[in-house]
C-alpha cells in the first residue's frame, strides 16, 4: 500500500472526489496555480481546469459566502481558508448561513460545503497562525467538525465530508502535515513514510464521521485527544508507564460518545488533552459529558491539559504547547487522586 504525507492524502481525497463527481469544486486563496500555501491542492487546477480549481480574492467571507450560494444551486464546494486563524471574517457566513440553511428552508435546501483550515501551533507561527478554534464551531448547531490525526484518516474523513449533505469544518493540524509530532520539539520527526498510519489506499474510501478510534488500549485511565495531541498523549503514556487507553476522537461533532463512555466506565479515570486555550475549550464539553454519563464509575476528578488562556506566544512556543511533561503530570496526579 502506498504511503503518503497528510498533505498528499488530503490532495488525493480532493482528486478522487473531483474525479468521481463533477459537481465538486475547489477554491480559496492561492489554491489554483500555486497549489495552496501548504501545497495541498497542487496539480488539481492543471488536471481539472480553472473552472473547478481556482483562486479566490483574499476575502474569507467572500470565499465561504460564494461556496454557500454554489451549494444551494447543487455544487459541492471544498474551500480552503489559508489558516484557521483567518476564519473569523467568515464566521458570520458559517454560523448564520451555512449552518442554518437546512433548518431555515425546512429541508428544501442543504449546504454540502467543506471548509478546510490548517490549525494549531508548533511551527512558530505566532499568535495569528497557531490558533485552535474548534470549540467555536462545535458550539453551532448545524456544523460538523472534523480533526484528523494521520494521513489514512485524513483522506477517508475528507471524502466523507465532501459527500456529506451538510457543512463540515475540516481542521488539519499543520504540525502533522509531514509526520507525527510527539511534542518533543528537539527530536527529529519520524516521517509518515515510516509510520503505519502513513499507509493510504489508492482510490475511494471513507472513514465515517462520528466514529472515534482507540489508538492504545489500557485499563488504568482514559485519555481523550484529537489531532496533534494524540501523539503527545502517546509519548506521555510511554514516559510515565501508565496503562492508559488513548482515544482519538477524529470528529468532535458528531461525537462518538459511546466509545468514550465505555472506556471511562472501564478505567474509572479520564484526562482530556487539547491544544486550544483551556477556558471554554472543547475539553470542557468533554469533561461535562464524562461526568454526566460516568459519574458513578469515576475514581478521580476529570483532568484537562490545554493551552494557557493567553494569545499563542511566539517566543514561548513550547511553554504554551501542551507537551508530554504536562500531560504526564496530569496522568500521574489523576492516578494518585
Amino acid at each position: 500500500m502506498p504511503r503518503r504525507t497528510m498533505i498528499e492524502a488530503i490532495r488525493d481525497a480532493m482528486d478522487v472526489s473531483m474525479g468521481r463527481d463533477d459537481k465538486v469544486v475547489v477554491f480559496g486563496e492561492d489554491v489554483g496555480f500555486f497549489g495552496g500555501v501548504f501545497r495541498c491542492t497542487q496539480g488539481l487546477q492543471a488536471k481539472y481546469g480553472k473552472s473547478r480549481c481556482f483562486d479566490a480574492p483574499i476575502n474569507e467571507s467572500g470565499i465561504v459566502g460564494s461556496a454557500i450560494g454554489m451549494a444551494a444551486y447543487g455544487l459541492k464546494p471544498c474551500v480552503e481558508i489559508q489558516f484557521a486563524d483567518y476564519m473569523y471574517p467568515a464566521y458570520d457566513q458559517l454560523t448564520q448561513e451555512a449552518a442554518r440553511l437546512r433548518y431555515r428552508s425546512n429541508g428544501d435546501f442543504t449546504c454540502p460545503i467543506v471548509v478546510r483550515m490548517p490549525t494549531g501551533g508548533g511551527i512558530f507561527g505566532g499568535q495569528t497562525h497557531s490558533q485552535s478554534p474548534e470549540a467555536l464551531f462545535t458550539h453551532v448547531s448545524g456544523l460538523k467538525t472534523v480533526v484528523p490525526s494521520n494521513p489514512h484518516d485524513a483522506k477517508g474523513l475528507l471524502i466523507a465530508a465532501i459527500e456529506d449533505p451538510d457543512p463540515v469544518i475540516f481542521l488539519e493540524p499543520k504540525r502533522l502535515y509531514n509526520g507525527p509530532f510527539d511534542g518533543h520539539h528537539d527530536r527529529p520527526v519520524t516521517p509518515w513514510s515510516k509510520h503505519e498510519l502513513g499507509e493510504v489506499a489508492d482510490g475511494h474510501y471513507t472513514v465515517p464521521l462520528g466514529k472515534a478510534a482507540i489508538r492504545r488500549t489500557g485499563s488504568a485511565i482514559t485519555v481523550l485527544a484529537y489531532g496533534t495531541m494524540v501523539y503527545v498523549a502517546q509519548a506521555a503514556v510511554e514516559e510515565t508507564g501508565i496503562d492508559a487507553e488513548i482515544i482519538d476522537l477524529r470528529t468532535l461533532l458528531p461525537l462518538d460518545l459511546d466509545t468514550i463512555v465505555a472506556s471511562v466506565k472501564k478505567t474509572g479515570r479520564c484526562v482530556i488533552v487539547h491544544e486550544a486555550t483551556l477556558t471554554s475549550g472543547f475539553g470542557a464539553e468533554l469533561s461535562a459529558l464524562v461526568q454526566e454519563n460516568c459519574f458513578y464509575h469515576l475514581e478521580a476528578p476529570v483532568a484537562r491539559v490545554a493551552g494557557w488562556d493567553t494569545p499563542y506566544p511566539h517566543a514561548q512556543e513550547w511553554d504554551y504547547f501542551p507537551g508530554p511533561a504536562r500531560v504526564g503530570r496530569a496522568l500521574l496526579e489523576t492516578m494518585e487522586a
